[in-house]
């Protein structure tokens, strides 16, 4: 019953939720009391077996459709989340695919998200269509689109506010983005990628939900969880939201943006060092 403890302790810590951890640890009693796990190892094994299986149905790699070109990538996200880095790692990732890219800077409310827009851009030879600060993001990412279209580009990624969820008329303005390029494109944006930080914790759902019910999220990428944050708010939103999750960000450079695996990341999260809770 000790380690069970320690193991409950832990899911806890790593933002896994009362709610997922109280299911996973009671099935894990259950073998126990049906003498199914002989040992510490046949424990954590279910347990590793029992988490992947939460977080498995979202296992959904982002796929690139052709056919749709441009395929119109819409990031959103609070401020803070990693939005724009993720879209820098992201472009690199897929423009050494050998698709064409371009990058639409739609958060026009800060000038330094532009600017590191553009960065990324040049960093990874792929052009960015910006606007003076201010401008209207739909108007924005709306001559992106335009512009994508006549240069033959694979792949629009359009940055955007980093909207806090709690403002409605931030919403109202994603909301106007995607009755605008519906107008070029009824079936765009073809992917709308909510940004999460990994360290959020439970409000992250709030966020998820919020998002969700206003635009349609498509795929989740959980970003930082290079510092202390475990990540474990996957698991409520893999059983609350059923959204596909795409990516890991864990650093700052473009690998370190990682394809989803559950395997992996309940490894990881498991190995994490165990912290005791109010952090």
């Amino acid at each position: 019953a000790g380690l069970i403890d320690e193991l409950e302790m832990r899911l806890l810590t790593a933002d896994v939720g009362v709610e997922a951890t109280e299911r996973i640890i009671g099935g894990l009693n259950r073998k126990v009391a049906r003498n199914e796990l002989a040992d510490v190892t046949a424990l954590v094994r279910a347990l590793h077996a029992s988490m992947v299986e939460i977080l498995a149905p979202c296992t959904q790699p982002l796929e690139i459709d052709t056919s749709r070109r441009p395929f119109l990538i819409l990031m959103v996200g609070v401020n803070g989340a990693g939005k724009t880095t993720t879209i820098g790692k992201l472009a690199g990732k897929l423009k050494d695919q050998g698709h064409r890219l371009m990058l639409a800077a739609g958060d026009t409310f800060r000038a330094a998200a532009v600017e590191q827009l553009e960065a990324w851009g040049r960093r990874n030879g792929v052009p960015v269509i910006a606007q003076q600060s201010g401008a209207d993001p739909a108007a924005v990412i709306f001559d992106a689109l335009q512009a994508a279209r006549a240069r033959h580009i694979d792949i629009l990624i359009a940055d955007t506010a980093g909207r806090l969820h709690s403002q409605s008329n931030l919403m109202e303005e994603l909301k106007k983005v995607n009755r605008v390029v519906k107008k070029l494109d009824p079936d765009a944006p073809h992917e709308t990628m909510l940004v999460i930080d990994g360290g959020t914790g439970q409000n992250a759902l709030a966020q998820a939900r919020e998002f969700h019910e206003a635009i349609g999220v498509t795929g989740i990428t959980l970003t930082k969880l290079d510092g202390s944050a475990k990540g474990g708010i996957l698991f409520a939103l893999a059983e609350r939201m059923r959204l596909p999750i795409r990516y890991i960000g864990v650093g700052e450079q473009v690998e370190d943006l990682g394809v989803f695996d559950a395997g992996e990341f309940v490894k990881a999260l498991l190995a994490a060092p165990a912290e005791g809770p109010g952090e």
